[in-house]
Protein backbone atom coordinates (compact mmCIF):
# COMPACT_ATOMS: atom_id res chain seq x y z
CA UNK A 1 0.00 0.00 0.00
CA UNK A 2 1.75 1.78 -0.69
CA UNK A 3 5.51 2.24 -0.42
CA UNK A 4 7.31 2.36 2.62
CA UNK A 5 9.47 5.39 0.88
CA UNK A 6 5.88 7.15 0.15
CA UNK A 7 3.54 6.54 2.79
CA UNK A 8 4.03 9.42 5.56
CA UNK A 9 4.99 9.24 9.27
CA UNK A 10 2.08 9.39 12.08
CA UNK A 11 0.21 11.09 14.46
CA UNK A 12 1.83 12.01 17.86
CA UNK A 13 0.16 8.87 20.05
CA UNK A 14 1.78 6.34 21.88
CA UNK A 15 0.94 2.78 20.62
CA UNK A 16 -0.66 1.22 23.97
CA UNK A 17 0.88 -1.90 24.89
CA UNK A 18 1.27 -4.55 22.14
CA UNK A 19 -2.93 -5.47 21.16
CA UNK A 20 -4.53 -4.49 24.05
CA UNK A 21 -7.11 -4.14 21.46
CA UNK A 22 -8.99 -7.31 22.30
CA UNK A 23 -9.46 -6.16 25.99
CA UNK A 24 -11.95 -4.10 26.22
CA UNK A 25 -14.27 -3.47 29.22
CA UNK A 26 -14.02 -3.18 32.52
CA UNK A 27 -11.50 -5.21 34.52
CA UNK A 28 -12.97 -7.18 37.00
CA UNK A 29 -11.18 -10.38 39.15
CA UNK A 30 -12.92 -12.67 36.68
CA UNK A 31 -11.00 -13.80 32.94
CA UNK A 32 -13.27 -12.43 30.66
CA UNK A 33 -14.51 -15.19 27.98
CA UNK A 34 -12.59 -15.26 25.23
CA UNK A 35 -14.40 -15.89 21.50
CA UNK A 36 -13.51 -19.09 19.64
CA UNK A 37 -11.25 -18.13 17.14
CA UNK A 38 -11.79 -18.87 13.24
CA UNK A 39 -8.98 -20.81 11.30
CA UNK A 40 -8.73 -19.35 8.08
CA UNK A 41 -6.80 -22.53 6.51
CA UNK A 42 -6.95 -21.65 2.83
CA UNK A 43 -5.85 -17.99 3.94
CA UNK A 44 -3.51 -18.18 0.01
CA UNK A 45 -6.76 -17.70 -1.42
CA UNK A 46 -6.99 -13.85 0.07
CA UNK A 47 -3.77 -13.09 -1.91
CA UNK A 48 -3.86 -13.99 -5.49
CA UNK A 49 -0.35 -12.83 -6.81
CA UNK A 50 -0.03 -14.90 -10.78
CA UNK A 51 1.82 -12.98 -13.30
CA UNK A 52 -0.50 -10.57 -15.24
CA UNK A 53 -3.39 -10.04 -12.70
CA UNK A 54 -4.18 -6.89 -12.19
CA UNK A 55 -6.44 -4.29 -10.11
CA UNK A 56 -7.37 -0.97 -10.56
CA UNK A 57 -8.53 1.21 -7.47
CA UNK A 58 -10.05 4.66 -6.72
CA UNK A 59 -7.92 6.64 -4.29
CA UNK A 60 -8.94 9.75 -2.34
CA UNK A 61 -6.29 11.81 -0.44
CA UNK A 62 -7.30 14.70 1.89
CA UNK A 63 -3.78 16.29 3.42
CA UNK A 64 -3.14 19.78 4.82
CA UNK A 65 -3.38 21.27 8.51
CA UNK A 66 -6.16 20.52 10.02
CA UNK A 67 -8.46 23.57 9.01
CA UNK A 68 -7.01 23.88 5.69
CA UNK A 69 -7.34 20.54 4.35
CA UNK A 70 -6.59 19.78 0.41
CA UNK A 71 -9.05 16.67 -1.06
CA UNK A 72 -7.63 14.91 -4.31
CA UNK A 73 -8.94 12.01 -5.82
CA UNK A 74 -6.36 9.58 -7.94
CA UNK A 75 -6.42 6.17 -9.51
CA UNK A 76 -3.56 3.79 -9.00
CA UNK A 77 -3.43 0.49 -11.14
CA UNK A 78 -1.35 -2.37 -9.50
CA UNK A 79 -0.04 -5.15 -11.62
CA UNK A 80 1.64 -8.84 -10.81
CA UNK A 81 4.92 -8.14 -12.60
CA UNK A 82 6.25 -12.02 -12.24
CA UNK A 83 9.53 -12.96 -10.30
CA UNK A 84 12.74 -11.79 -9.43
CA UNK A 85 15.84 -13.53 -7.85
CA UNK A 86 17.79 -11.06 -5.69
CA UNK A 87 20.50 -12.62 -3.06
CA UNK A 88 19.49 -15.94 -4.22
CA UNK A 89 15.84 -15.51 -3.04
CA UNK A 90 12.86 -15.35 -5.64
CA UNK A 91 10.55 -12.74 -4.47
CA UNK A 92 6.84 -11.79 -6.61
CA UNK A 93 7.17 -8.14 -8.00
CA UNK A 94 4.29 -5.74 -8.05
CA UNK A 95 4.48 -2.55 -9.72
CA UNK A 96 1.70 0.28 -9.02
CA UNK A 97 1.20 3.43 -10.92
CA UNK A 98 0.44 6.01 -8.16
CA UNK A 99 0.25 4.00 -4.36
CA UNK A 100 -1.42 7.14 -2.35
CA UNK A 101 -1.06 9.29 -4.66
CA UNK A 102 2.88 9.10 -4.49
CA UNK A 103 4.05 7.89 -7.87
CA UNK A 104 4.84 4.99 -9.11
CA UNK A 105 6.92 1.96 -7.32
CA UNK A 106 7.93 -1.73 -7.37
CA UNK A 107 7.18 -3.88 -4.14
CA UNK A 108 8.95 -7.13 -3.36
CA UNK A 109 7.30 -10.22 -1.69
CA UNK A 110 7.59 -13.73 -0.65
CA UNK A 111 5.35 -16.23 0.42
CA UNK A 112 5.48 -19.71 2.25
CA UNK A 113 3.62 -22.11 4.76
CA UNK A 114 4.68 -19.32 7.78
CA UNK A 115 3.10 -16.31 5.83
CA UNK A 116 4.15 -13.38 3.47
CA UNK A 117 7.17 -11.43 4.48
CA UNK A 118 8.11 -7.89 2.47
CA UNK A 119 11.41 -7.33 1.07
CA UNK A 120 11.55 -4.00 0.39
CA UNK A 121 10.58 -1.73 -2.88
CA UNK A 122 11.80 0.65 -5.52
CA UNK A 123 12.59 3.37 -4.87
CA UNK A 124 13.60 2.47 -0.94
CA UNK A 125 14.32 4.67 1.77
CA UNK A 126 17.56 4.83 3.87
CA UNK A 127 15.12 3.73 6.83
CA UNK A 128 13.44 0.67 4.91
CA UNK A 129 16.71 -1.14 3.53
CA UNK A 130 18.06 -1.31 7.62
CA UNK A 131 14.50 -2.96 8.65
CA UNK A 132 13.62 -5.41 5.73
CA UNK A 133 12.48 -8.36 5.20
CA UNK A 134 9.85 -8.49 8.29
CA UNK A 135 6.67 -9.95 8.41
CA UNK A 136 3.30 -8.94 6.87
CA UNK A 137 1.09 -11.86 7.21
CA UNK A 138 0.68 -15.37 9.35
CA UNK A 139 -0.75 -18.28 7.91
CA UNK A 140 -3.14 -19.83 8.89
CA UNK A 141 -4.84 -16.39 9.50
CA UNK A 142 -6.45 -16.57 12.81
CA UNK A 143 -9.23 -14.46 13.62
CA UNK A 144 -8.75 -12.39 16.23
CA UNK A 145 -5.20 -12.66 16.53
CA UNK A 146 -2.21 -10.29 16.43
CA UNK A 147 1.71 -10.14 16.27
CA UNK A 148 4.44 -7.59 16.67
CA UNK A 149 5.57 -6.62 13.21
CA UNK A 150 9.01 -4.29 14.33
CA UNK A 151 10.92 -3.47 17.42
CA UNK A 152 13.84 -1.69 16.76
CA UNK A 153 15.86 1.28 18.79
CA UNK A 154 18.40 3.78 17.03
CA UNK A 155 18.13 3.42 13.15
CA UNK A 156 19.24 6.31 10.54
CA UNK A 157 15.97 7.72 9.63
CA UNK A 158 17.40 9.18 6.60
CA UNK A 159 16.61 13.07 7.30
CA UNK A 160 18.43 15.92 8.67
CA UNK A 161 15.06 17.56 10.50
CA UNK A 162 16.50 19.92 12.40
CA UNK A 163 19.25 20.70 9.84
CA UNK A 164 22.59 20.80 12.16
CA UNK A 165 23.99 18.39 9.69
CA UNK A 166 23.36 15.22 11.12
CA UNK A 167 20.52 12.67 10.19
CA UNK A 168 17.88 11.70 12.93
CA UNK A 169 17.40 8.68 14.82
CA UNK A 170 14.44 6.93 15.36
CA UNK A 171 12.91 3.99 17.07
CA UNK A 172 10.34 1.91 15.61
CA UNK A 173 7.43 -0.27 16.87
CA UNK A 174 4.82 -1.86 14.95
CA UNK A 175 2.02 -4.46 15.04
CA UNK A 176 -0.58 -6.28 12.98
CA UNK A 177 -4.17 -7.47 14.34
CA UNK A 178 -6.51 -9.69 12.70
CA UNK A 179 -9.83 -7.95 13.71
CA UNK A 180 -12.79 -9.90 11.87
CA UNK A 181 -14.89 -10.90 9.11
CA UNK A 182 -17.50 -8.47 7.90
CA UNK A 183 -19.74 -7.03 4.58
CA UNK A 184 -17.45 -4.32 2.74
CA UNK A 185 -19.22 -2.72 -0.50
CA UNK A 186 -16.63 -1.43 -2.92
CA UNK A 187 -16.96 -0.34 -7.14
CA UNK A 188 -16.44 -3.40 -7.88
CA UNK A 189 -19.04 -5.16 -5.71
CA UNK A 190 -19.84 -6.34 -2.01
CA UNK A 191 -17.93 -9.19 -0.27
CA UNK A 192 -19.96 -10.34 2.67
CA UNK A 193 -16.98 -12.11 4.41
CA UNK A 194 -13.76 -9.89 4.13
CA UNK A 195 -11.15 -10.50 6.33
CA UNK A 196 -10.04 -7.08 7.96
CA UNK A 197 -6.97 -5.88 9.67
CA UNK A 198 -5.13 -3.65 11.00
CA UNK A 199 -1.76 -2.29 11.69
CA UNK A 200 -0.33 0.21 14.00
CA UNK A 201 3.06 1.91 14.03
CA UNK A 202 4.65 4.32 16.59
CA UNK A 203 8.21 6.08 15.62
CA UNK A 204 10.19 7.87 18.13
CA UNK A 205 12.17 10.48 16.53
CA UNK A 206 15.65 11.70 18.35
CA UNK A 207 16.36 15.17 17.16
CA UNK A 208 20.19 14.99 17.49
CA UNK A 209 19.91 18.80 17.95
CA UNK A 210 18.10 19.24 20.76
CA UNK A 211 17.82 15.93 22.33
CA UNK A 212 13.91 15.99 21.81
CA UNK A 213 12.03 13.13 20.89
CA UNK A 214 8.93 13.56 18.25
CA UNK A 215 6.86 11.17 18.21
CA UNK A 216 3.93 9.98 15.57
CA UNK A 217 1.97 6.45 14.69
CA UNK A 218 -0.14 5.50 11.69
CA UNK A 219 -3.27 3.39 11.92
CA UNK A 220 -3.81 1.44 8.39
CA UNK A 221 -6.89 -0.34 7.96
CA UNK A 222 -7.12 -2.74 4.96
CA UNK A 223 -9.76 -5.92 3.65
CA UNK A 224 -9.07 -8.69 1.66
CA UNK A 225 -11.53 -10.98 -0.47
CA UNK A 226 -10.95 -14.35 -0.79
CA UNK A 227 -10.15 -14.84 -4.90
CA UNK A 228 -9.45 -10.93 -5.10
CA UNK A 229 -7.00 -9.64 -2.83
CA UNK A 230 -6.91 -6.34 -1.58
CA UNK A 231 -10.45 -4.61 -1.85
CA UNK A 232 -10.08 -1.37 0.54
CA UNK A 233 -7.54 0.28 2.45
CA UNK A 234 -7.83 3.61 4.78
CA UNK A 235 -5.07 4.87 6.14
CA UNK A 236 -5.01 8.25 8.93
CA UNK A 237 -2.36 9.64 9.95
CA UNK A 238 -2.08 13.25 12.14
CA UNK A 239 1.89 14.85 11.91
CA UNK A 240 3.23 16.85 14.40
CA UNK A 241 5.07 19.98 12.70
CA UNK A 242 8.53 20.07 14.58
CA UNK A 243 7.81 24.41 15.48
CA UNK A 244 4.43 24.86 14.63
CA UNK A 245 2.42 23.06 16.96
CA UNK A 246 0.34 22.19 14.50
CA UNK A 247 -0.64 18.97 13.02
CA UNK A 248 -0.86 18.18 9.33
CA UNK A 249 -3.31 15.59 8.30
CA UNK A 250 -3.48 12.96 5.99
CA UNK A 251 -5.95 10.79 4.88
CA UNK A 252 -5.82 8.00 2.14
CA UNK A 253 -8.43 5.54 0.98
CA UNK A 254 -8.60 3.47 -2.40
CA UNK A 255 -11.24 1.04 -3.02
CA UNK A 256 -11.46 -1.77 -5.66
CA UNK A 257 -12.37 -0.39 -9.26
CA UNK A 258 -12.09 -3.36 -11.57
CA UNK A 259 -9.67 -6.42 -11.43
CA UNK A 260 -8.50 -8.71 -14.08
CA UNK A 261 -7.69 -12.23 -12.94
CA UNK A 262 -6.98 -15.55 -14.47
CA UNK A 263 -6.51 -13.70 -18.07
CA UNK A 264 -10.76 -12.58 -17.57
CA UNK A 265 -11.67 -9.37 -18.76
CA UNK A 266 -11.95 -7.19 -15.62
CA UNK A 267 -15.72 -6.28 -16.16
CA UNK A 268 -16.39 -10.17 -16.74
CA UNK A 269 -15.09 -10.66 -13.50
CA UNK A 270 -17.96 -11.59 -11.32
CA UNK A 271 -17.50 -11.84 -7.34
CA UNK A 272 -19.46 -15.49 -7.76
CA UNK A 273 -16.60 -16.63 -10.39
CA UNK A 274 -14.39 -19.54 -9.08
CA UNK A 275 -11.15 -18.02 -7.82
CA UNK A 276 -7.99 -18.28 -9.06
CA UNK A 277 -6.89 -21.67 -9.93
CA UNK A 278 -3.28 -21.02 -9.60
CA UNK A 279 -1.93 -19.32 -6.39
CA UNK A 280 1.99 -19.05 -6.14
CA UNK A 281 3.75 -21.64 -3.95
CA UNK A 282 5.51 -18.56 -2.24
CA UNK A 283 5.59 -15.08 -2.76
CA UNK A 284 2.72 -12.79 -2.87
CA UNK A 285 -0.35 -11.06 -2.69
CA UNK A 286 -1.44 -7.76 -3.63
CA UNK A 287 0.84 -4.97 -3.05
CA UNK A 288 -1.42 -2.67 -1.18
CA UNK A 289 -0.60 -4.05 2.01
CA UNK A 290 0.07 -3.92 5.64
CA UNK A 291 4.41 -3.07 5.00
CA UNK A 292 4.95 -0.36 7.36
CA UNK A 293 4.80 3.23 5.83
CA UNK A 294 7.15 6.38 6.51
CA UNK A 295 7.52 9.57 5.41
CA UNK A 296 8.48 10.57 2.01
CA UNK A 297 7.20 14.15 3.33
CA UNK A 298 8.85 14.22 6.36
CA UNK A 299 10.97 17.81 6.12
CA UNK A 300 11.92 20.57 8.47
CA UNK A 301 9.81 23.27 9.42
CA UNK A 302 10.46 26.21 7.23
Amino acid sequence: MVNCAKILLLQGLTLLPVWTLWAWGIQTNEVAAQPTPIVITDAEAYFPDQPGFQWRYRGRLREGLVNEIADVMFENISTVKGEEVINGITLTVFHDTNPGNQGPSDSYYRRDAAGIRYYGSKPGTTLERQMVPYQIIRFPIEIPSSFQQLNRKGLDLGLDLDRDGRNERVDVRAAVAVKGQESVSVPFGTYPKAIRMEARMVMRVHLSKSGRIVRGSDVMTVWFAKGVGLIKYAERQLIPLLNSGKDRLIEITEELEEAILDHQPALSLQRSKTPPKRVLTYHPLHHELLHVSFPASLEPDP
